[in-house]
């Protein structure tokens, strides 16, 4: 059994604001580092012996933190943790972006969107879980912290309750949550979604 801690990063100052995607050099401000360090106190109990990341600095300050609370090397950055490839939508506030057909009809259907840099919710769906059925074949019998974005926990979340894609604005995962994910064999289990630490 391997037990797949998905966490959201912490707050960056602008959560919310605009839509952060790739855009370089977002980082977690001082609000988001003590969000962060709140976070690692409450996983420094769960017996971790990995932790992944997405390549965004907000995601690796998050999982560093993990990673000092949990006594653990540095973590590993795993491409296929990465936020959706928003492509020109990325860095634009959600005002303007609510202006934009394309933006709203992603949305509106995921199931048969793509951003304009052509990646779909399924093929994000696809890299994230492919990434988790190979750490569960590595690691075996372990916990596992991935530090990822919300809209790629969701694609995991909606693949393991077996939704549409385009049920991912049924539930919340917020920043610096906990979604637990039980894989044993070919069986998934939805332990725990979006536990927050305030």
């Amino acid at each position: 059994m391997t037990l797949f801690l998905l966490v959201r990063h912490a707050a960056h100052d602008n959560v919310g604001g605009f839509l952060a995607g790739r855009t370089r050099g977002i980082q977690l401000g001082e609000a988001g580092l003590l969000q962060a360090g709140r976070l690692a106190s409450r996983l420094r109990g769960e017996a971790i012996s990995a932790i992944h990341t997405s390549p965004q600095p907000r995601t690796c300050q998050t999982a560093a933190a993990i990673a000092a609370a949990a006594g653990l090397a540095d973590p590993r950055i795993v491409p296929e943790l990465d936020e959706v490839d928003f492509g020109s939508w990325s860095g634009r506030t959600f005002d303007d972006l609510d202006r934009d057909v394309a933006f709203r009809r992603w949305n509106e259907v995921r199931s048969f969107s793509r951003t304009p840099a052509g990646e779909s919710m399924h093929d994000v769906q696809s890299r994230i879980l492919r990434h988790m059925e190979a750490a569960a074949h590595e690691l075996g019998d372990r916990t596992i912290t991935l530090v990822s974005h919300a809209d790629v926990i969701k694609a995991v979340v909606i693949y393991q309750l077996g939704l549409s894609i385009d049920a991912w604005q049924r539930f919340e995962v917020e920043p610096a949550s906990i979604t637990r994910i039980e894989v044993t064999g070919w069986a998934w289990k939805l332990l725990g979604l979006n536990e927050v630490v305030w």
